[in-house]
């Protein structure tokens, strides 16, 4: 299989994602348009794979690929390709498919938990998960269900925590590839910023990794393991 993963910042962990597609051998294609505005098409890769970024998925003063890469998803959706959305990924999938996006409303961060609703709880990817799960969050924004989306997941602050559109489209604006290391790694890189999110998080993360980040760990592997399931 081929995959095109389109990264929207700087420093792009894969994370879970990563090791569940190297599990299975699969060739990745590298695309940045945040900083050369390329971006794949649907002829070159198997599935489809956008992650977070700092900016909103309504940012297309600062970041003019952002309309273009909307319509990707779409593209591939129709395609019958697997998507996969993440954070911005997942609030760019639901601009795609005609929903609002809601910016600075629903602040996120760190191991929170998710719960699954009874179209989840039934669901090939999401479904394999329990009812009530720790997943990290890091993220402010959140947006409307598109039109024809399957809900599948919540939490009290972002009630859209993840959907389906059709087979294999899916957004999920929690960060299920983000592992202990990874959450470690932004920590260490970005500590100005995780405090600002979540006031002594520098401090209180090793004791949340210990506690929060083990099962969130396995969770995000078995939703990574799920979804590359999919793909053709």
């Amino acid at each position: 299989m081929r995959v095109a993963i389109v990264e929207n910042t700087r420093i792009t962990h894969h994370g879970q994602v990563g090791v569940a597609l190297h599990e299975q051998a699969a060739l990745i294609d590298l695309w940045k348009p945040w900083a050369d505005n390329r971006l794949p098409t649907t002829d070159g890769a198997d599935a489809l794979v956008v992650f977070g970024g700092e900016q909103s998925a309504r940012d297309d003063h600062t970041h003019p690929y952002l309309p273009a890469l909307a319509d990707l998803m779409a593209a591939f959706t129709a395609a019958g390709k697997p998507v996969l959305g993440i954070c911005l990924g997942s609030q760019l999938l639901a601009r795609a498919f005609g929903a609002e996006n809601h910016l600075g409303t629903a602040p996120e961060f760190g191991w929170v938990d998710v719960s699954l609703t009874e179209d989840g709880r039934n669901d090939p990817v999401l479904g394999a998960l329990p009812e009530t799960f720790p997943i990290f969050q890091w993220h402010s924004d959140t947006f409307t269900l598109p039109t024809g989306a399957t809900h599948l997941a919540l939490s009290p602050t972002a009630r859209h925590q993840a959907f389906r559109i059709g087979r294999a489209t899916y957004g999920t604006q929690f960060h299920f590839e983000a592992s202990r290391s990874v959450v470690q790694d932004w920590t260490r890189t970005f500590p100005d910023l995780t405090d600002r999110m979540s006031p002594g998080w520098t401090t209180r993360h090793p004791e949340l990794a210990r506690t929060r980040g083990q099962e969130a760990d396995a969770h995000g592997l078995t939703l990574a393991r799920a979804w590359v399931s999919l793909i053709a």
